[in-house]
């Protein structure tokens, strides 16, 4: 029963993010610690790798398309990747199984979500206000930041954020796309955030795993219901209204970050 339950939540985080573009990690790992009973340590493990596989899929499918601007990928991984080993070592030091390295999780999460769902709700209330084309000169423009170190600099934050609490790369990476390339058209901003998402998370999950905090058995059987979820969703996305999902689920996630922060 519990198998099917987990194939089940795999789709319903699929479609949500098929839907909002919102990184499976805010929704997943809470998801499996508050309904699934799984130790922080071990859901935040399974749900880097996790989002690794789902969105790997997407970044091929945006790549083709010719959609992923690689100048921003590459600034921001180069922040992001280090910033996750050196968290990963830390980790490594402290234990992630016990009790200290957990409640620096739980906390981490916490706070994450309570990012994402701003980030998300400003999204729901500012998003189509972002250009969605531009010309060829305005790209090779819009794709330089303000200064050449604050992708470094925003991408080890959220390196780090990720790496502990498997939240970060999704809408907190959006709204730092926004931040650094403003000019940037929306559908490149979230092939962008897809694709560096990758890179990272497969880092942070296989350091993860290296410090056994990956239940394999668990992220099949959640990758199963994700993959046709993720299908369905993208195709879902023009028939719902893009505001009322996010400003919905912005609600899920504060409440979600506010009792783990309560725990």
């Amino acid at each position: 029963m519990q198998d099917l339950a987990l194939i089940f939540a795999g789709a319903v985080v699929g479609l949500i993010v098929g839907m909002t573009g919102v990184g499976g990690g805010s929704l997943m790992t809470p998801l499996l610690i508050f309904a699934f009973g799984v130790k922080p340590y071990l859901a935040i493990g399974t749900d880097l790798l996790f989002a690794a596989f789902t969105k790997m899929g997407g970044t091929v499918n945006m790549a083709r398309q010719r959609q992923v601007p690689w100048r921003v990928v590459v600034n921001l991984s180069a922040g992001s990747i280090p910033a996750a080993l050196v968290t990963l070592w830390l980790l490594k030091q402290a234990d992630p199984a016990s009790a200290q390295a957990q409640q620096v999780m739980t906390m981490t999460l916490g706070v994450a979500l309570l990012l994402t769902a701003a980030a998300t709700f400003y999204k729901a209330v500012r998003g189509k206000q972002i250009p969605r084309a531009i010309s060829d000169e305005q790209l090779e423009e819009a794709q330089k930041p303000k200064h050449w170190s604050l992708p470094l600099l925003f991408g080890a934050l959220i390196g780090v954020m990720v790496t502990l609490s498997s939240v970060g790369a999704g809408a907190i990476g959006v709204s730092v796309l926004l931040i650094l390339y403003p000019l940037m058209p929306l559908p490149r901003i979230v092939a962008a955030d897809i694709a560096y998402a990758v890179p990272l998370t497969l880092v942070a999950g296989l350091g993860h795993a290296s410090l056994g905090s990956v239940d394999w058995a668990m992220l099949g059987k959640l990758l199963i219901g994700s993959l046709p979820g993720i299908w369905l969703g993208s195709r879902m996305v023009l028939k719902i209204p893009d505001r009322v999902i996010r400003a919905l689920l912005s609600l899920l996630l504060a409440y979600a970050g506010l009792k783990l922060l309560t725990l």
